[in-house]
């Protein structure tokens, strides 16, 4: 075979493994909620919690020394959307969790609702015993 196809091959099997084709989706996945979570930030909590606060906002805080602008408002704001971020995110998996445990509990309420093994014998013991009484 050509180095060339053993090459192209090898990179093919590479690209389909599964947890490469899961980390794709995740990073698709996770660029759209990250619109979500930018969009909820800006459009809803931060205006939230600047209407709470007074309207204050930081973006403006700055400092000149000689002809050098030290805009320390902007990393503060900054500071405060990661913040709010994480916290949105936190929930977002915390609910996430809590869906999954749920369904993952389901499987085993129909397995205790199947009868167990020896409730099945006592079962054919009593049905037997019926018809030789009856």
């Amino acid at each position: 075979m050509h180095p060339v196809q053993s090459f192209v091959e090898e990179f093919k099997k590479f690209a389909m493994r599964g947890n490469v084709v899961d980390l794709a989706v995740g990073i698709v996945i996770g660029a759209a909620f990250q619109k979500i979570v930018t969009s909820l930030v800006n459009n809803i909590i931060t205006p939230l919690i600047g209407s709470l606060m007074g309207g204050v906002d930081f973006t403006g805080y700055a400092i000149t020394i000689r002809d050098s602008e030290i805009a320390y408002g902007i990393f503060i704001q900054s500071i405060i959307d990661f913040v709010i971020v994480a916290f949105a995110i936190f929930v977002a998996i915390k609910v996430m969790n809590e869906l999954q445990k749920k369904e993952n509990q389901k499987p085993e309420e129909k397995k205790a609702a199947e009868p167990t093994e020896e409730v099945k014998l006592l079962r054919e013991i009593r049905d037997s015993l019926q018809k030789t009484n009856a």
